[in-house]
């Protein structure tokens, strides 16, 4: 009889990325950053400064299961962090997370769709919005893999990229139009919201939209961790 697969939560895919910073620059775990990161954007977070303000707010709750040895990183470390880490092993870490929570169905239909994310863009700096080509699971509800590309053009030449990663087998793969991105803190952000966004769109628990599951998120600790599969 064949092992169960074991299912891992986002907080043990997130802590075996590798960590970009040299050891005298590290005052927190990439860990710690990263999961505090996904747990205010789940709450509505949008910026850096937003991830410094909310693990603030919750320092108390999150020293419950977060090693926080200097306290709570300020919003200039989640950018420096954000700036460093490799975007693609970072969206690497959550296709593995959902890999393990999607059920073997014969006959799924995988979805290849590229999106452009919101608030991806930087008129400042003349950056154009950030694309993501994703392959979306029907029957289990479930975003299994994405992968940026580096323009809008080249999306066809990633799809192959994007399904090599994937256990396609007994699956029906359809494609339609595609998407982008670019700069590493803003691709890292425009990663983590997307996977925040696909985390409260897949939780069925609560019948609600998005904005009234990060409501219930920022004051509902147990609920917070459930998303994540605590």
């Amino acid at each position: 009889m064949q092992e169960p697969k074991r299912i891992e939560n986002l907080s043990y895919h997130l802590s075996i990325i590798p960590d970009p910073r040299v050891d005298r620059c590290k005052e927190h775990s990439l860990h710690d950053v990263l999961m505090i990161a996904i747990l205010g954007m789940l709450c509505g977070a949008e910026s850096f400064v937003d991830f410094e303000d909310f693990g603030k707010a919750k320092e108390e709750w999150l020293r419950g299961f977060l090693a926080l040895p200097n306290g709570i990183p300020s919003h200039d470390t989640f950018g420096r962090v954000f700036a460093a880490m490799n975007n693609q092993l970072f969206a690497e870490s959550f296709r593995a997370w959902t890999e393990g929570l999607r059920k073997k169905i014969s006959g799924e239909i995988v979805a290849i769709d590229g999106k452009t994310l919101r608030r991806s863009h930087h008129k400042s700096s003349a950056k154009s919005a950030i694309h993501m080509v994703s392959a979306w699971g029907r029957e289990n509800g479930l975003v299994l893999g994405q992968i940026k590309v580096d323009e809008k053009r080249n999306e066809i030449t990633a799809i192959p990229q994007l399904l090599r990663t994937l256990e396609l087998s007994e699956c029906i793969v359809t494609i339609d139009a595609m998407g982008t991105q670019r700069e590493i803190a803003r691709e890292n952000m425009a990663i983590l919201r997307h996977i925040a966004l696909n985390v409260l769109k897949n939780d069925s628990s609560k019948k609600r939209g998005i904005k009234g599951k990060q409501k219930n998120a920022s004051w509902d600790h147990s609920y917070l961790l459930s998303l994540l599969g605590f």
